[in-house]
């Protein structure tokens, strides 16, 4: 689940997490790329795909590059409170790539530069939960 906010960003934090599906043997084919408006949404799409019992790992890209007023603030905390709320709610693997960043150089720097890829990192993150989980076993 990616937003569309900051597309060029986020893109390249899809991009990161396409790959480390690929490179841990997820088919392509079973990865599927929905989007919306913004990081704020992504709770909302997040419940609705969580409730389907469909997905064995889900994975939140977003950016949110802090402006002049509150409204960064409200954004973040919301979107990974709802983020939290929803894995733990529905026991599925939520990575969370969402990026809450100062400017842009730092958003650039965390989705493909010099501090890596998030993307990439939300994606192995869900990952690895999924693989515990199962050697858990249900509650």
């Amino acid at each position: 689940m990616a937003a569309r906010y900051h597309d060029d960003l986020v893109m390249r934090l899809v991009e990161g997490a396409r790959e480390c599906f690929e490179q841990h043997g997820v088919a392509a084919a079973d990865v599927e790329l929905l989007r919306v408006p913004g990081a704020w949404e992504l709770p909302l799409a997040l419940q609705r795909l969580a409730n389907s019992d469909a997905w064995d790992v889900l994975v939140a890209l977003g950016v949110v590059i802090r402006g002049e007023t509150p409204h960064f603030d409200y954004v973040c905390r919301e979107s990974s409170a709802g983020i939290a709320r929803i894995s733990l709610d529905h026991g599925v693997p939520i990575g969370f790539g969402v990026l809450t960043c100062d400017d842009t150089e730092q958003a650039s720097a965390r989705s493909g530069g010099k501090a890596g890829n998030k993307g990439w990192e939300a994606a192995m993150a869900a990952l690895e939960m999924a693989q515990l989980l199962r050697r858990i076993g249900s509650p």
